[in-house]
């Protein structure tokens, strides 16, 4: 049974190596790449906009909590990109005291560019893979965020 264990605390550990590195590398990536298409948009903006092009118009609040955003983060990041032309802002329907924020389409034309980079970037990065493999790495990706989400939702 001790085996059992050792065997565990041995691949735990390096996921946990190997999901550092992939942060560190992404971000790495990121900054290295030299096309203009990925610095169109902040990373917050990149999400905020791709949620909202998913999800529909929504209020700051529910914005946040899908996020797992504090609300004075997503309101500051909101506003700068209402000052960027990326998103609008209109009375919220369910309650008129309120607005509900929505991508304009400047905002999902920068989008599309930044998410277009990107999926060319991964095609090139993950070139000698084959599509099994890249199948099961989104796959196993959507799965490793999905606990990530519902972990951070309990607390």
């Amino acid at each position: 049974m001790r085996d059992d264990a050792n065997t565990e605390e041995v691949t735990l550990g390096r996921i946990e190596t190997e999901v550092a590195l992939l942060m560190r590398l992404g971000e790495a990536t990121r900054r290295a790449t030299g096309t203009a298409e990925h610095r169109v948009l902040d990373r917050a903006a990149y999400v905020i906009l791709r949620h909202l092009d998913k999800a529909g118009p929504q209020n700051v609040s529910a914005l946040a909590a899908r996020l797992n955003l504090d609300g004075s983060t997503v309101t500051r990041q909101v506003s700068a990109m209402q000052r960027d032309g990326l998103i609008a802002r209109t009375p919220d329907p369910a309650d008129g005291r309120g607005t509900v924020i929505s991508p304009t389409p400047a905002g999902l034309q920068r989008m599309a560019a930044v998410r277009a980079a990107r999926t060319r970037l991964y095609g090139d990065i993950l070139a000698g893979w084959t599509g099994e493999d890249r199948d099961t790495l989104a796959d196993l990706l959507h799965r490793l965020n999905e606990a990530l989400d519902a972990r951070n939702r309990r607390r």
